[in-house]
């Protein structure tokens, strides 16, 4: 028998009630959608979660249409006309990562690309990327363009011979790294060399530039070699949103108004663009884009009886 007072039960019954609780044997209950019924969930290894589809029936528009092709093992997603590949997309944060180009050019003038890049709806994330560029005489540029405006960035990487090249540092020593403005829908990357220098064309034979998500390049000496020989793609992240409405307009109509799930709740878009999207609310999670998509997080308990023999103060 397990004695107790009075106010020690009511804790216990208390923190037994509380949603709080946790137990060695709790068992979690919930089960995400995260699709239309009757849509594949995966191509490949890729989640393809609604308002994204593999068919028109599927995804919410054809903004949000994904090509599963299935010739290669396992089968690879692509997005838009261009056969973008994706890799990952992510309903809590309304972002898309996809494997991006690299842009070269060698100084014997028979190896060279500038990539361009073309998203429709969705944009470069400013905030998750960097636009980088790698080589010892090197003028990189990227342009793009937002609501029918131009906009340019770009940075130059000196380096006189390999000495000058110090750690493992971005810094403008054979490698240099700047940001992008908001909202970018598309991309070209072009390559120049500064100074003509012949001398560096031992060790530095290329120039390279590529957007990049950030941490996914790490600057070296032998970054030269690596970035002719591995395969000429880098991830890079993309920004979505549902429409071109804020959230306080698009709520005003419900039969086109996006977060439709109970607990969800709208999240405007990034200033500088247009649009939103949903998340569930907190305490909640699972795809606000669908009925019944956001679920709370509830545990069954299971507990052995417990008997108390109850001493009441004198």
């Amino acid at each position: 028998w397990l004695h107790v007072t009075v106010a020690q039960l009511i804790t216990l019954a208390i923190l037994l009630l509380s949603p709080t609780s946790s137990s060695s044997t709790a068992n979690p209950t919930t089960t995400t959608v995260m699709t239309k019924p009757r849509c594949d969930e995966y191509c490949g290894d890729v989640r393809i979660p609604y308002p994204f589809g593999l068919t028109q029936d599927c995804s919410l528009n054809g903004y949000f249409l994904i090509t599963c092709d299935y010739s290669f093992n396992p089968p690879k997603a692509f997005y838009g006309k261009g056969g973008i590949n994706v890799t990952e997309i992510s309903i809590e944060q309304g972002q898309m990562q996809i494997l991006n180009n690299i842009g070269y050019q060698c100084y014997d003038q028979q190896n060279n690309y500038f990539p361009w890049l073309t998203l429709g709806e969705f944009t470069v994330s400013s905030t998750a990327n960097e636009f980088t560029a790698v080589g010892c005489d090197t003028s990189a540029i990227v342009t793009g363009f937002k609501d029918d405006q131009r906009y340019t960035a770009g940075c130059i990487s000196i380096c006189e011979q390999k000495d000058s090249i110090v750690g493992d540092s971005c810094s403008g020593a054979g490698c240099c790294q700047t940001s992008i403005p908001v909202g970018l829908r598309s991309l070209n990357v072009t390559l120049g060399r500064y100074s003509n220098n012949q001398n560096i064309t031992k060790f530095s034979p290329c120039n390279f530039a590529f957007m990049v998500k950030k941490g996914e390049f790490n600057f070296s000496l032998s970054s030269f070699e690596e970035l002719r020989t591995r395969a000429k793609k880098f991830p890079l992240v993309l920004d979505w949103t549902v429409g071109d409405q804020t959230c306080e307009v698009a709520k005003k109509n419900s039969s086109t108004y996006a977060c439709i799930a109970e607990n969800s709740e709208c999240i405007p878009s990034v200033k500088g663009t247009s649009g939103y999207r949903c998340n569930c609310s907190d305490g909640y999670e699972g795809n606000p884009y669908l009925p019944d998509g956001c679920q709370g997080t509830y545990v069954i308990f299971n507990f052995w009886p417990l008997q108390a023999r109850v001493y009441e103060p004198i």
